[in-house]
């Protein structure tokens, strides 16, 4: 069944570190709903009434529920666990500054790109990125250990 929150996503699997290669791209998009926001509340325990509360949230400095950032974040991890190397790999570090809000309804987009490759160690370094609307919501730097032939 087609899931209408997730567009142009790319194929999921795995790309082993001997096929990995600066400039490599990958992304998926999600928008992300009032239920993902619930869900994230719950799971994380985090129930700051800026996510949850209308009223609460309108007279914040973002004049309006906000989705948790590390929901947001989360988007990143999907690529690199789903494409980018994907299945298999492990997150060793991720570096986040978060640019600006995402509202519920908000169609993000999230990419990686590697930008290092330590080939003996199997560590991929790659910038990290959301955006909506062609603005970028958070920025950062992942470093990963990346499946390989040699181990299966």
């Amino acid at each position: 069944m087609l899931d209408v929150h997730r567009t142009d996503n790319l194929p999921r699997g795995t790309i082993c570190i001997e096929d990995i290669e600066i400039g490599m791209k990958r992304h998926l998009r999600k928008q992300v709903t009032d239920r993902d926001i619930e869900l994230f509340a719950e799971v994380s325990t985090d129930h700051n009434p800026v996510h949850l509360d209308d009223d609460y949230a309108q007279d914040t400095i973002f004049e309006g529920r906000i989705a948790h950032g590390m929901l947001t974040a989360g988007l990143i991890s999907a690529v690199i666990g789903e494409q980018l190397p994907g299945h298999g790999t492990v997150y060793l570090g991720q570096s986040l500054k978060f640019l600006a809000p995402v509202r519920p309804g908000d169609m993000v987009m999230a990419e990686v790109e590697v930008i290092e490759i330590d080939h003996a160690k199997r560590r991929v370094t790659m910038h990290t990125r959301c955006e909506v609307d062609g603005k970028n919501v958070l920025k950062g730097e992942a470093v990963v250990l990346a499946p390989s032939r040699k181990f299966d």
